[in-house]
């Protein structure tokens, strides 16, 4: 990431903490990524050389603009996804600051009906970083949509490891995943596709 990018990108999460920390309500929050986490997802992009990106779960695109400039070196694109039309006009402002507008299309929609509407291995990596009462219901289409070798990178599963217990439950029994947890941020489950 070049040192603009960056330093916007820095400056977007300290506005977005101040943001959140204002505001009782969790659905009010931007809730980003912490950088760390941010930064793996943008060094796993590139070390896999993903093309085909995809993100459930915009909020105001920090975590966006590090998928878009990974996806810059490896000649791929991102599809975001949320639900809420103001977090994803914030976002498409922040893409455009940032220079990765390009290389992004947002759209304004459930999680669950864009997976539905995805091919079988049409995503080469998603970042699943959205409403965690939902996960398990999108298990099996994350699997299906998942190309082999694809990589599935899921936010906040030690942070919030009890709510997200029957989704960990079924993600885990998946055959298909090699996994692990890694303790960055507030938990991230990698899960490649074998097959």
């Amino acid at each position: 990431m070049d040192e603009a990018r960056r330093r916007f990108a820095e400056d977007l999460y300290a506005r977005s903490r101040e943001h959140d920390a204002a505001l009782s309500g969790r659905l009010e929050r931007f809730r980003n990524v912490e950088p760390p986490t941010a930064a793996l997802l943008g060094v796993l992009i590139r070390a896999t050389g993903a093309r085909r990106i995809l993100e459930l779960g915009t909020s105001n695109g920090y975590s966006t603009i590090w998928l878009a400039d990974a996806a810059e070196s490896t000649g791929g694109s991102v599809v975001t996804v949320d639900v809420d039309p103001v977090r994803t006009e914030a976002a498409s402002e922040n893409l455009c600051v940032a220079g990765v507008d390009a290389l992004v299309e947002l759209r304004v929609e459930d999680a669950a009906e864009t997976l539905a509407r995805s091919g079988d291995g049409e995503w080469e990596f998603v970042f699943l970083d959205a409403e965690r009462p939902a996960y398990p219901s999108y298990v099996a289409d994350l699997v299906r949509t998942l190309a082999p070798r694809g990589l599935l990178a899921i936010d906040n599963v030690e942070s919030h490891a009890h709510e997200l217990e029957d989704f960990t439950s079924m993600i885990e029994a998946e055959p298909a995943l090699t996994q692990t947890v890694v303790p960055v941020g507030a938990g991230l489950r990698l899960a490649v596709r074998d097959r």
